[in-house]
């Protein structure tokens, strides 16, 4: 038996992203995206083929498309104000999720000028910097409960996190902050999404022998989930493609289960699956 965990692969805002780029490929035959749309390289290379062009920062003012997509991580203030200035239409995949936090994160920031923000996450994340261009570069960034030791803040601390960031980790931050300064006032702003996966995916690599779970490198999404199939299930191992896979994983097993990332799209996970029941009935048959 070879499953494939339903809560797995794309989450609603890279749903939502990628369908508006498939929709802008078919209506204008090509599109261009502000940083790679998500973080699966096997996807941005299905995308690439049908016309999609990842463009970055320095090429956007170099050589300013007409038209240029924000994907579902968000951006900071500034860079609408760049395109408006270069003329270039921008079609906005901002997940509602961010798209609410950063707006949260903006009326801390002007409303209460006493108070600082500091925000949990992924320094240089996509995501994150979106967020800190909220308040003007201000906030704080910390991405480790060693950091949050180190803060000394003493006034007022309006605490967020990215919105996939590790739950419990950021329960811990909150709670070494908290110890350090009274006045900490945190927000939940994990995605709903994100935070339910975690139990979720414990129960699911419980239930097998083998865990195969998809993700791709660059995605700290996936090696956050990746750590939590290890702490329920040893038999645990990591792929980004097909090619990965090890035939003597399968020794003696039949029962897997495949998971993978938000950032993972469904046909991979479905080729994994695939490759795997291959593996397992070719060992069945003595080859």
């Amino acid at each position: 038996m070879v499953d494939i965990d339903k809560y797995a692969g794309f989450c609603f805002g890279v749903t939502k992203a990628i369908g508006s780029a498939e929709n802008e490929l078919a209506k204008h035959g090509s599109a261009y995206c502000l940083g790679k749309i998500v973080h699966n390289q096997k996807e941005e290379n299905r995308l690439e083929k049908l016309g999609l062009h990842t463009i970055d920062r320095n090429e956007m003012l170099a050589n300013p498309p007409s038209r240029m997509m924000v994907r579902a991580h968000g951006e900071p203030p500034s860079t609408y104000a760049e395109a408006k200035r270069l003329g270039i239409t921008v079609v906005d995949e901002t997940c509602p999720v961010v798209l609410k936090l950063q707006e949260l994160i903006a009326q801390k920031y002007i409303n209460e000028s006493d108070c600082k923000v500091v925000i949990f996450g992924k320094k240089g994340h996509a995501e994150v910097n979106g967020l800190v261009g909220q308040t003007e570069g201000n906030a704080i960034v910390v991405s480790s409960v060693e950091e949050a030791e180190k803060l000394n803040i003493d006034g007022k601390i309006a605490l967020f996190s990215q919105t996939t960031a590790d739950y419990l980790l950021y329960l811990q931050v909150a709670e070494v902050l908290k110890r350090k300064n009274a006045k900490v006032e945190v927000h939940e702003t994990v995605c709903g999404s994100v935070k339910n996966r975690i139990p979720r995916l414990k129960e699911f690599c419980e239930k097998y022998e083998v865990v195969i779970f998809v993700s791709d490198e660059a995605s700290s999404n996936g090696r956050m989930l990746y750590d939590v199939c290890r702490s329920a299930n040893p038999k645990s191992y990591f792929v980004t493609e097909v090619a990965d896979l090890h035939d003597e994983w399968f020794v003696g097993c039949d029962n897997v289960g495949i998971s993978g990332a938000n950032s993972t799209p469904s046909w991979l996970l479905e080729d994994v699956r695939k490759q795997c029941c291959e593996i397992i009935k070719s060992r069945n048959n003595g080859d």
